[in-house]
């Protein structure tokens, strides 16, 4: 097998040579105005070595890969009990889809869909206010990736608010349901300064070890959640982490994986490495096209699908 770093470079060089790259996010005009010629990759294997290529140093909205973060808080602060607002079940439907509300009560199909995450935002507002939870999660991420520079790009978080009609409507047809219980303005105040944490391929990567390394952090040794849990977020990311593109994700790629419409994935080889990658331009179910033809390319090289014979 080639070496690891020349995987990489061929990756990124092949990425930066494709002539269809998708076309950027074009209903938050920050996210519309990247330049799709980007591509980042980043890798962090378990024994802390990293290898990357392209822009990995370059941040980028996050997006909804910000959910994979907040449901690993919201499990830390009631459990299991949040499993009774939220599903744990594909969706099969767009990430902003309202459509499923209707027909189960309320109740989203599972933390990764625009509802799901709502929900799991009003749970997180149980221990403080909005600026606290904004707060308590930056540190968190900051913690994980051990750089202090992350941040929330405000230009990001106001076109959100500005673009979040489809958020509000998802947000007070819960609360109607009495799956909501505090204001959408103050719910969706967080989850939009959430999607907007700004963080490299490289933060990103490193943020995501504790899933690779069964819920510990490895730099520390300290445990962030139980072996059990961090399990369960991996299998919620293989089958809900590109949303009705899922399927294709893990028939391509087969490893766990969270994406966002900024155009980065972050992905997860249980035991082996936590891999982010970004590139701007998105394919028809919102989900990067490169990033994702990138990570297709890694476990062919490497092996590394959880379908794999280890």
């Amino acid at each position: 097998m080639k070496r690891l770093s020349q995987i990489v470079a061929d990756i990124a060089a092949e990425m930066a040579a494709a002539p269809d790259r998708g076309t950027p996010a074009q209903y938050i005009p920050p996210l519309a105005a990247v330049d799709p010629a980007h591509f980042g990759i980043a890798i962090v294997l378990a024994d802390g070595s990293e290898y990357a290529a392209g822009d990995a140093g370059f941040a980028f909205s996050i997006q909804s890969i910000s959910k994979v973060f907040a449901l690993t808080q919201a499990l830390g602060a009631v459990g299991d009990q949040l499993w009774q607002r939220v599903g744990r079940e594909p969706s099969g439907s767009a990430f902003n889809s309202i459509v499923q509300l209707e027909t189960e009560q309320g109740i989203p199909r599972n933390p990764f869909v625009n509802a799901g995450a709502i929900v799991v935002d009003d749970v997180l507002l149980g221990r403080g206010a909005p600026r606290e939870v904004i707060g308590e999660m930056l540190r968190f991420v900051r913690g994980l990736a051990g750089d202090e520079a992350i941040h929330v790009d405000e230009a990001v978080a106001r076109a959100e608010q500005d673009t979040g009609f489809r958020n509000f409507a998802l947000a007070q047809y819960m609360r109607a349901f009495g799956n909501l219980h505090r204001p959408a303005e103050e719910v969706l105040g967080v989850y939009f300064h959430q999607c907007a944490i700004a963080m490299s391929c490289r933060q990103l990567a490193r943020a995501g070890r504790f899933l690779m390394a069964g819920g510990v952090q490895p730099d520390t040794g300290l445990s962030i959640i139980s072996q059990r849990r961090a399990r369960r977020i991996n299998a919620l990311m293989l089958t809900c982490g590109h949303y009705d593109g899922s399927g294709e994700f893990a028939f391509r790629v087969g490893l766990p994986g969270k994406s966002g419409v900024g155009g980065g994935i972050l992905a997860v080889a249980p035991g082996i490495a936590s891999i982010a990658v970004w590139s701007p331009g998105l394919n028809e179910r919102g989900n990067s096209q490169l990033g994702t033809l990138a990570l297709e390319r890694l476990v062919q090289h490497t092996g590394w699908s959880i379908f794999d014979p280890r």
